[in-house]
């Protein structure tokens, strides 16, 4: 058995993960897919305040205070600079790290540098793209059952972590047992983003024919890219 923690992107929360979570409890192993502060079903606590770091730290705690050790986190979309953060505060507690189709900023880096995002809208504490937008563009390739299933979970994402640097002064100079997702059809992350943190990681990489939402979309090909 494996200790799986998987970790949510932008829009999203711990929901997003269900299909891949119930093949790999099928196999029998232990996952936690949590939602983060402020995202998901608890959109209603996003306040200012909340960052890249701060999610860190709730994944970090939670394997901490579920006792987990040789942990694999994967982590999608932004849900990859989370994964990071996490690593370097809890790395004793981490066996394997695997970035989905996710972004891996350097120290310093900001979203906003490797993705743009030309129909966000900010208020003072959230960011994202308007609904119809979310229903065109970023869900437009699952099939309209999924699609309609995806959009009535849709939130809009704290905005720190969309716009502030990420602060990751260890995560780049530890080894690390990793393994980098591509999604072929999916424009961001960028190829040459995530290219760069499987050089990075000296990590095995793959590449698979599908969106942005390889857990829908995708679900028993991540999962066995998951389980390596």
């Amino acid at each position: 058995m494996t200790n799986f923690v998987l970790i949510h992107g932008a829009f999203q929360g711990g929901w997003i993960w269900k299909p891949v979570a119930e093949r790999l409890r099928a196999a029998g192993h232990a996952v936690y897919a949590p939602s983060l502060d402020g995202c998901g079903e608890r959109k209603d606590q996003v306040r200012p305040g909340i960052t890249t770091e701060t999610h860190g730290a709730e994944i970090a705690g939670l394997l901490f205070y579920e006792d987990l050790h040789n942990v694999v986190l994967v982590g999608t979309s932004t849900g990859g600079m989370v994964l990071c953060s996490a690593a370097e505060q809890a790395r004793d507690r981490v066996g394997r790290i695997v970035l989905a189709d996710a972004l891996a900023l350097l120290d310093g880096e900001a979203l906003p540098q490797i993705v743009k995002r030309p129909t966000a809208v900010n208020t003072a504490t959230t960011s994202g793209p308007p609904r119809a937008d979310a229903e065109g563009r970023m869900f437009a390739s699952l099939p309209p059952e999924q699609k309609a299933w995806a959009l009535e979970r849709y939130t809009q994402h704290p905005i720190a972590p969309m716009v502030e640097p990420v602060k990751l002064a260890r995560f780049w100079q530890q080894d690390w047992k990793a393994t980098v997702i591509r999604c072929t059809g999916s424009p961001n992350p960028p190829e040459a983003h995530q290219r760069r943190a499987a050089e990075k990681l000296k990590a095995k990489y793959h590449e698979l024919d599908t969106g942005h939402y390889p857990m829908l979309s995708a679900a028993n090909e991540l999962t066995w890219l998951i389980v390596g």
